[in-house]
């Protein structure tokens, strides 16, 4: 419907009166030599009103004299009449052109530049580069090689890692990543590997530093289990020697060495979880049936394209989607396209054994327990119990618990650096 309306305004068209007691055979006639009629519609005084396409008018002045049945052109309308009229005004269309030149002329400069990204490098010094390339407001954006603007970019700025040139109207979006530079590691820094978690440990592995736990060993958050502090050596006990005993102690005091702490200590950790899950589920489901409606809102009003204007469902979701025409300069277009999906819903009631609900809720409870456990983490045992509140209740409660062995060393400043 709506290409038949634009097609007929396209090719013109216009109104016509005639004696409502001649319709009939000027219709059926008219249709039987190619000639399309429509909107049909009284106007008292027993006369009707139709509307044809321009080419159709002088057609039908033949079957007007054959039916005998005089018609009169009551409007005009489309393109056709719309350029008679602007050629009476000359100066009017001169102007009009004028503007849609000049329009399209300052749609062809860049006027506008944003950056986005950027961290640690201003974005007046990506802009200054971009100003060296050849971008820059007023820039003509035929001339300017998005490809080739990119790289020179990173060449100037080092430490970029990635530039997108994006073109949107009279608009350039520049997006910059900013290299991720490795934190400086210093050597010689006094570091704890402490426990991240409470668990029970399995294995220790020391590469550096000294262990203050050991296999079998229970810790808890927070806890030492590679210190950065190495004491010295203990000395052998010398009193069975009397002639070493007697000389006078050493002046050099050895003193506890410290170090970066480094090793792999891995224990088993345990997860808890809760669920519930009713006997009785009540909700809403989709029914897979949809319907679209696009729209054009021009200011306060809004002109419906496609779609119904009423929602045919009793229950459904709304998603909607609009995109604005961009403004320019400093001027806001008020028109905006709008496409909209309703989906329809429907009401549920499911109802689980006992055994059902159990299952489900155990399931459920490890899966969101499992959502927690890192990727490296190994789970070495699943379980999950029924937790009873009351006798009789349309809710089937669950406690899960699963255990892993995983890594749970992680490094800390030592309390003396």
């Amino acid at each position: 419907m709506l290409l038949f309306k634009i097609l007929s305004y396209l090719a013109g068209y216009v109104t016509i009166a005639l004696p409502e007691d001649c319709l009939e055979k000027f219709i059926n006639m008219a249709t039987s030599r190619g000639i399309f009629l429509w909107g049909i519609s009284g106007v008292g005084a027993d006369r009707v009103t139709l509307k044809v396409r321009l080419s159709g008018v002088q057609p039908l002045r033949h079957v007007a004299r054959m039916t005998r049945c005089r018609f009169t052109i009551v409007e005009k309308a489309g393109l056709p009449f719309a350029i008679v009229k602007l050629r009476r005004r000359k100066t009017m269309l001169l102007g009009a052109l004028f503007f849609v030149m000049a329009l399209y002329l300052s749609s062809s400069f860049v006027w506008f530049i944003n950056v986005s990204g950027n961290k640690s490098i201003s974005e007046q010094e990506i802009k200054e580069v971009a100003r060296q390339s050849g971008l820059y407001p007023g820039a003509f954006k035929p001339a300017i090689d998005g490809e080739k603007l990119e790289k020179i970019i990173i060449n100037r700025l080092p430490n970029l890692s990635w530039v997108g040139v994006y073109f949107d109207g009279t608009r350039v979006e520049v997006k910059v990543v900013e290299k991720v530079l490795p934190p400086h590691n210093n050597l010689n820094a006094k570091i704890d590997i402490v426990a991240a978690k409470d668990g029970l440990i399995k294995q220790i592995l020391v590469l550096q530093g000294q262990p203050l736990v050991q296999e079998g060993d229970t810790v808890k958050t927070g806890q030492v289990l590679i210190s950065a502090a190495i004491p010295p050596p203990q000395e052998e006990d010398e009193l069975d020697n009397p002639e070493e005993s007697d000389r006078e102690p050493q002046e050099e005091e050895q003193t506890v060495k410290y170090v970066q702490a480094k090793g792999i200590v891995k224990a088993s950790v345990w997860y808890e979880g809760y669920t519930e899950v009713p006997l009785v589920e009540k909700g809403e489901n989709y029914t897979g049936h949809e319907i679209t409606k696009l729209c054009i809102k021009i200011g306060a009003k809004e002109i419906i394209l496609m779609g119904p204007r009423d929602v045919p469902y009793a229950k459904y979701d709304t998603r909607a989607d609009g995109k604005k025409i961009t403004g320019w300069r400093n001027i806001n277009i008020p028109v905006e396209f709008i496409k909209v999906k309703y989906l329809e819903k429907v009401d549920y009631t499911k109802t689980y054994s006992k055994a059902e609900a159990f299952r489900m809720a155990g399931q459920s409870a490890i899966a969101e327990i499992e959502k927690d456990i890192p990727s490296g983490a190994r789970i070495t045992n699943k379980h999950y119990e029924e937790v009873k509140i009351a006798e009789n209740e349309n809710m089937v409660r669950v406690k899960a618990l699963v255990e892993t062995i995983e890594e749970i060393g992680t490094e800390k400043p030592h309390p003396l650096s």
